[in-house]
């Protein structure tokens, strides 16, 4: 062992009196509490962040073309698109406007068409339907089936087996003038996708009747886009652009929730730099310490110095002092936060209600870059906390040290 790190870990572990030991102590107690805080808020803001992903883009695709397509184009360019190696399968859809009225009351909202087989291919919609189906086995001449977002369905009243009329902003001429376009629907289902944007505005019936409702004469609003990797979004929605050529608009998921991925991503970076002045004010403890530390052996550091020690040997011993108590906070920290996320996401100790978050228990997710970031910054400042000390140390002189300490 060199000669620095024997000194600091004795100065360490030998210091007398018991003011001596609270101050390292608190010194090491305050980086560990100010690292467990980090890491175990950063992983449940991760948790819920990834489920709030989850849910939009279970209910929509990694990617949207818009752009109206007729039939035999959408086909071809579901083909075209589907031959990308970072596509996994792609869908048509229908995006319109539309005007719901039922019992005397009338919502806008958005109607989307799909094929349910198909869209099994590119999301996880079907599997949030909590009642009926989209293709449910009426009689022949019965309303076209449409399913309703469980929260516009509770607004209005509505369920199962009402009859509702959507209203189309195209109007139709007639012999007495123009008149908005009305189709009366049969509700067949209720899903609920745990976002409540989707569950509050969108209807969703089949691509066929969505096609005759808007006018689109058997056509698409757009193609809907699934890759095999999602991280690849940007470069997948490149070649989508050179594949099926101008005129259409490729949108990928960060785009088209760009706002609310914005809010998510600077509640993150908020809530570390918030939390990170835990660890600012455990180094403040540290540098207290070795203030203390450095008056404490002024008459050591003097002998040291008179032995031959040079300035840069009594600022390594501080240095190294400064950074065992920093690591031995971290890794205690690093304990103590995997343990509180563990009880988090194992036991329902914080119990959410259920019909607002759709979920009983607090998400978790541990993700390596924050931790090493934590880690890192944590290192960083306590590094910083010790350099004024060691400095300080390091400019006694032997003489004066030994006289007057």
């Amino acid at each position: 062992m060199k000669f620095e790190r024997f000194i600091a870990v004795r100065y360490l572990t030998r210091r007398q009196g018991l003011f001596a030991f609270i101050t390292t102590l608190i010194g090491v107690a305050g980086v560990s509490v100010g690292v467990a805080a980090l890491i175990t808020t950063l992983s449940v803001m991760n948790g819920f962040q990834t489920d709030i992903k989850d849910r939009v883009i279970g209910a929509q695709s990694h990617i949207l073309i818009f752009g109206r397509m007729n039939e035999a184009t959408y086909k071809k360019n579901i083909e075209a698109v589907e031959r990308l190696p970072l596509v996994e399968a792609a869908a048509p859809h229908i995006y319109g406007q539309g005007i719901i009225t039922y019992a005397g009351q009338s919502l806008g909202l958005i109607v989307r068409g799909l094929d349910p087989e198909q869209e099994r291919k590119i999301n996880t919609l079907a599997d949030s339907v909590i009642e009926g189906s989209f293709t449910p086995d009426w009689e022949q001449d019965a309303p076209p089936p449409l399913v309703l977002g469980s929260e516009l369905a509770a607004n209005m009243g509505a369920d199962v087996g009402d009859d509702v009329v959507l209203i189309s902003p195209q109007s139709i001429s007639t012999s007495a003038g123009m008149f908005p376009k009305m189709k009366k629907f049969r509700i067949s289902g209720l899903l609920r996708t745990g976002y409540y944007e989707f569950d509050n505005t969108i209807a969703y019936t089949t691509l066929s009747h969505a096609s005759d409702f808007l006018g689109l004469k058997q056509g698409t609003t757009g193609i809907a886009v699934k890759l095999h990797n999602i991280n690849n979004a940007e470069k997948a929605a490149e070649q989508i652009r050179d594949v099926i050529g101008r005129g259409y608009s490729v949108r990928t998921f960060a785009q088209l929730n760009s706002t609310l991925y914005a809010a998510l991503k600077l509640e993150k970076t908020m809530m570390f730099i918030i939390l990170f002045l835990i660890i600012g004010v455990a180094s403040l403890n540290i540098a207290g310490n070795l203030i203390l530390l450095g008056t404490e052996k002024l008459r050591d550091i003097g002998i040291m110095r008179a032995m031959g020690a040079s300035p840069q040997m009594i600022r390594k011993v501080f240095m190294w002092e400064a950074m065992v108590i920093a690591a031995l906070g971290i890794v205690l920290g690093l304990l103590l936060a995997f343990l509180l996320c563990w009880i988090i996401a194992t036991f329902n100790i914080v119990e959410l209600p259920g019909d607002i978050y759709y979920l009983t228990k607090v998400p978790v997710r541990i993700q390596l870059g924050d931790v090493l970031a934590v880690v890192g910054g944590s290192c960083l400042i306590c590094f910083a906390a010790g350099l004024y000390p060691a400095v300080k140390a390091s400019r006694v002189h032997p003489t004066d040290a030994i006289r007057y300490g």
